[in-house]
């Protein structure tokens, strides 16, 4: 059956799923974003192109029907790379074009994972395990309570605070004090944000406590695949803190069971009715050697393209999932690959676990590049890169979070 793929967004997300849709098929994938990113500048295995109004509801729904009849007779596998787009089409789906075909579960299941608040109070009597949290309603209470420090606050309405613009702005902020909590929470006042926000206590450990699951659930609701990598590295920069910048699946130098918690996220999963693709953050606390769920993220995150080498092509598993209806049998995805955004040298000198670290430098012949693509043959996106790959030094040399 002749498709094509139409990927929403610009992003490091958007890249590597173009690059999966040229690896798998050799073909190049369409790009509709807001913004002019670098990630997907300079491109030779995508095409792009830019709505400014694309997080508008009803100019994102223009923009798809626009396509579809530019590609009568096709279908059209949609891929959205944020949450934004995710839930516009989780709840469109009577006024999509039929042409469209996804992976998405409902929009209620969307917002009880994209929203913190409703996520920890909806799901804290699961199998699955959370940090100790607090809610603080920036459009009424003014009293902090009292908190053990250091602490990790972040906004509840992760959808609404993303179209903000204030300066200052942090994905999530580390704080030591109440006073750097004061003063967070007037910058996030007086940049617009009237929601909630969590404030959670900060488990004990380096980068290489985090781990990062891709979990994908077919349109019949059975699991396929689960991966689990240990993190080595996340980033520094502001709005990138909470991103993994090197981590290794099929690696683990923790005590923490690894297969009773896969188990339990399979389980999760599918009680709770989730299909499509989801990327599972956790942060292992030796205080009691478990796993504790910092989010689940309802699509594929931005490094879930190390599953590409384990044998499952995103964009691939998507399409014999959804146009050609081939279900496989479950898969646990233990062998070891080895992902990097950053150079050989950022990891030497900032990941602090040395069992990491060695390993790392191991296998670093292998290293998995997701903005890399061999088969993306643009001299002035290989220049990008580059310069990219050198830029890492001083992000991580002043970047705010230790």
């Amino acid at each position: 059956m002749d498709f094509e793929v139409l990927i929403l967004g610009t992003d490091a997300n958007a890249y590597y799923m173009a690059r999966c849709c040229y690896e798998a098929y050799h073909k190049k994938a369409y790009l509709i974003g807001k913004d002019r990113l670098a990630f997907t500048k300079f491109s030779n295995i995508l095409n792009v192109e830019y709505v400014s109004g694309l997080w508008e509801e009803e100019t994102f729904l223009n923009t798809l029907e626009e396509f579809a009849n530019k590609h009568k007779e096709k279908k059209i596998i949609l891929i959205s790379t944020n949450e934004t787009y995710a839930e516009y089409i989780s709840a469109n789906k009577k006024k999509l074009n039929k042409q469209f075909v996804y992976n998405y579960p409902s929009v209620e299941v969307i917002k009880s994972l994209t929203n913190k608040e409703t996520f920890y109070k909806t799901y804290e009597k699961s199998c699955l395990k959370f940090p100790k949290t607090i809610y603080f309603d920036c459009s009424k209470e003014s009293k902090i309570p009292k908190m053990t420090y250091p602490i990790v606050l972040k906004p509840a309405n992760v959808v609404v605070y993303n179209h903000l613009r204030f300066e200052g702005k942090n994905k999530i902020y580390k704080l030591n004090s109440e006073e750097e909590v004061k003063n967070t929470l007037n910058l996030i006042k007086n940049g617009g944000y009237t929601d909630k926000l969590i404030l959670q206590e900060f488990i004990p450990g380096d980068d290489s406590n985090l781990f990062d699951s891709v979990v994908y659930v077919n349109t019949k609701g059975h699991v396929e695949f689960i991966s689990f990598a240990q993190i080595g590295l996340q980033e520094r920069t502001k709005s990138m803190v909470g991103n993994a910048a090197v981590l290794m699946n099929g690696f683990n130098t923790t005590k923490g069971d690894v297969d009773n918690q896969v188990e339990d996220i399979k389980k999760f999963m599918e009680n709770i009715g989730y299909t499509g693709f989801a990327e599972v953050d956790m942060k292992y606390d030796c205080r009691d050697n478990t796993f504790k769920v910092l989010e689940i993220n309802a699509r594929q995150g931005r490094c879930s393209y190390y599953v590409t080498p384990l044998g499952k092509n995103l964009v691939q598993v998507l399409i014999e999932d959804c146009l050609n209806g081939i279900e496989h049998e479950y898969e646990f995805l233990d062998k070891k690959v080895l992902l990097s955004f950053v150079p050989k040298g950022i990891v030497k000198k900032y990941i602090s676990n040395e069992g990491f670290k060695k390993e790392a430098l191991k296998i670093w012949r292998n290293v998995v590049k997701p903005m890399d693509c061999p088969k993306d043959k643009n001299l002035k996106r290989f220049l990008m890169l580059r310069k990219r790959w050198f830029h890492y030094y001083k992000e991580y040399k002043n970047g705010y979070w230790k």
